[in-house]
């Protein structure tokens, strides 16, 4: 999910975002419920109001599936609810409808998840040296763990040397500026 949302790139106009598009909308879907997820999205999006029932019907998608999808998205306030009661059964029947005009506030709030996830990364990064005993598939370790570890891998036993991070502090900081522009901080 955070590299789509790294992917996705929401430009500024005049101080105010952008439209969305139909080609996010998508990347969006299939992040939170994949080729099912974008099925039905398809479909909905030139729907007014339609039920559970009639997008299994139409899209070949099992109704237990299409409801989960259809509960991520309005977890995500991406589409909306209506509930009226079936005057025969007494069931409640559920009336769904695509909110793309939310899809900017998820991508904003999504990308400032993202945003708080790195900066604490970063900060981990800047305050500790690593080590590692340059063997695929073993770990770099912090300078704290390395001493319990008497500087020898736990893994393999090679000596530990010391590992320079600052490529992926490089990396980190050129991403938090990244998404600090998008958001316009």
């Amino acid at each position: 999910m955070e590299a789509l949302l790294l992917i996705i790139s929401v430009e500024r106009n005049q101080g105010m975002l952008s439209t969305i598009d139909d080609a996010t909308l998508m990347k969006v879907a299939a992040a939170l419920g994949e080729e099912e997820a974008v099925t039905l999205i398809e479909y909905i999006k030139n729907a007014d109001e339609i039920t559970d029932d009639e997008i299994a019907n139409k899209t070949g998608i099992r109704l237990n599936s299409v409801r989960k999808i259809l509960y991520k998205l309005y977890d995500h306030s991406l589409v909306s609810l209506r509930r009226t009661r079936d005057p025969k059964t007494g069931w409640f029947i559920f009336h769904w409808k695509l909110q793309p005009d939310q899809l900017e506030g998820f991508i904003l709030s999504q990308k400032r998840r993202v945003l708080e996830k790195l900066n604490v990364r970063l900060e981990y990064e800047k305050n500790h040296d690593f080590y590692y005993c340059n063997t695929p598939g073993c770990k770099r370790v912090p300078f704290e763990e390395a001493v319990e570890l008497v500087f020898h891998c736990s893994t393999c036993g090679k000596p530990l040397v010391h590992c320079g991070n600052e490529k992926i502090v490089q990396k980190l900081s050129e991403k938090v500026d990244q998404l600090r522009k998008e958001l316009g901080e």
